[in-house]
């Protein structure tokens, strides 16, 4: 998979989206990401984030007279098997999202039980404008994850038209994101709007951004951020550096973190970060100071030191109120806004007012006239959790995907569309 990820290219301009194509008698084989959460025991939606979002782009297909076929993973199935080693079909079944997607669209969904059964080709077949087909879960077979030509031969023949409206799939050349894209000439496939809107705001950061530019990363591992922080010393005038992996930079300019987390076999990198930003001119930032712990545990005892004293025994899990001033104000005096990744452990309460302080101040830089773009899934998970993902300007729904893009990857689901 290596020969895709190489610069990605992508002149919005030129890209193909369903707003240029009309439906009126075409069937419109969709690959969307209804990848969402259920209840573990009702298998009801708990998010239809991820459905409300491609609604749009089936809705325009159903209004210009066309009919929609949907395929999706749901999960890792071949991965997580029952205690007998068999497939659990009942908790990665996509029947379970039905009921919420015909309520969202307003028109009652259809569903095959298999994705390239006979019976499916019959339903897609047969089905007339205005009506929706939702396929079986694509990864109940190896051959998706695979990218194997001939099950995406198979599902190219539920549409003439391939819509790719999936961007938290775009970096998997699997058989649905990529492959079966190779059975549609270049005016028959095309993004829905998730996918082009996941583009175009990525593009204005990545190729565009007003300046001052700021990045903020958190996380738990450098090692999970060391692309997207080497391309971003080409672009950004700030770089905030938060979570877990602000320990393995101050532990490299020889800090004392007692028990913090440390990627040991990455201090030289971080050194070498710190160098590139001095050089390129870039602000590189640390959290001055951190809310520490004496156990990983929402009980734990707290106090706060500076990141660079943390004493034996004690672990940073958040980052504290002069790192959260320092942050806020370079936030704050910036134009384009980019944030992947929290700042501490903000799942348990002790560890949250970091996140949720620079949460705040990309939603008031943004209300200030500021770009701001938030992705990944903690720090979408924060937005939504804070009741501030209305307050910023854009949420994307890519993780994975988004974060590859921003290392300068071409994305296998892009290529496919844009060659």
């Amino acid at each position: 998979m290596k020969n895709y990820f190489r610069r990605q290219k992508v002149n919005f301009m030129e890209i193909r989206t369903v707003s240029n194509y009309n439906f009126s008698g075409k069937r419109a084989l969709v690959r969307v990401d209804f990848n969402v959460p259920l209840d573990k025991k009702t298998f009801a939606v708990t998010d239809a984030t991820r459905l409300r979002g491609a609604v749009p782009t089936i809705k325009k297909i159903l209004n210009d007279g066309g009919s929609v076929v949907l395929m999706s993973h749901l999960g890792r199935p071949l991965k997580k098997l029952k205690e007998d080693g068999t497939i659990d079909y009942e908790k990665h079944s996509l029947r379970h999202i039905v009921k919420a997607l015909s309520d969202l669209l307003g028109v009652e969904v259809k569903f095959a039980t298999d994705c390239i059964s006979e019976e499916a080709f019959v339903m897609s077949s047969g089905l007339k404008a205005g009506e929706v087909l939702l396929l079986e879960n694509l990864r109940f077979y190896k051959e998706e994850e695979k990218g194997e030509a001939a099950f995406a031969e198979k599902l190219s023949r539920h549409g003439e038209v391939y819509v790719n409206d999936a961007f938290g799939t775009a970096h998997r050349a699997h058989a649905s994101t990529t492959i079966v894209a190779n059975y549609y000439s270049p005016e028959n496939k095309m993004f829905g709007y998730l996918m082009a809107d996941e583009v175009k705001n990525a593009d204005k950061v990545l190729k565009s951004a007003e300046k001052p530019f700021t990045a903020i990363l958190g996380g738990a591992k450098v090692s999970d951020k060391i692309l997207i922080i080497e391309n971003l010393l080409s672009r950004a005038n700030n770089i905030l550096i938060g979570g877990g992996m602000a320990y393995t930079f101050f532990k490299a300019t020889g800090g004392n973190i007692g028990n913090s987390l440390v990627e040991e076999d990455k201090l030289e990198l971080a050194l070498q970060l710190i160098e590139k930003a001095k050089a390129k001119g870039v602000n590189l930032v640390l959290p001055i100071d951190s809310v520490i712990a004496d156990k990983f545990d929402a009980r734990a005892n707290t106090s706060t030191a500076n990141s660079n004293e943390i004493p034996g025994g004690w672990m940073g899990l958040d980052i504290a109120d002069k790192a959260i001033y320092d942050f806020t104000q370079v936030i704050l005096s910036s134009k384009t806004i980019l944030w992947n990744g929290p700042m501490g452990v903000f799942e348990m309460d002790k560890f949250q007012h970091g996140t949720e302080a620079i949460a705040k101040a990309v939603a008031e830089a943004t209300t200030n006239g500021a770009f701001s773009l938030v992705g990944g899934g903690d720090s979408v998970a924060a937005v939504n959790k804070f009741g501030l993902a209305n307050k910023v300007s854009y949420v994307s729904t890519g993780g994975g995907a988004m974060l590859e893009y921003f290392e300068g990857k071409e994305l296998p689901g892009i290529k496919a569309i844009v060659g």
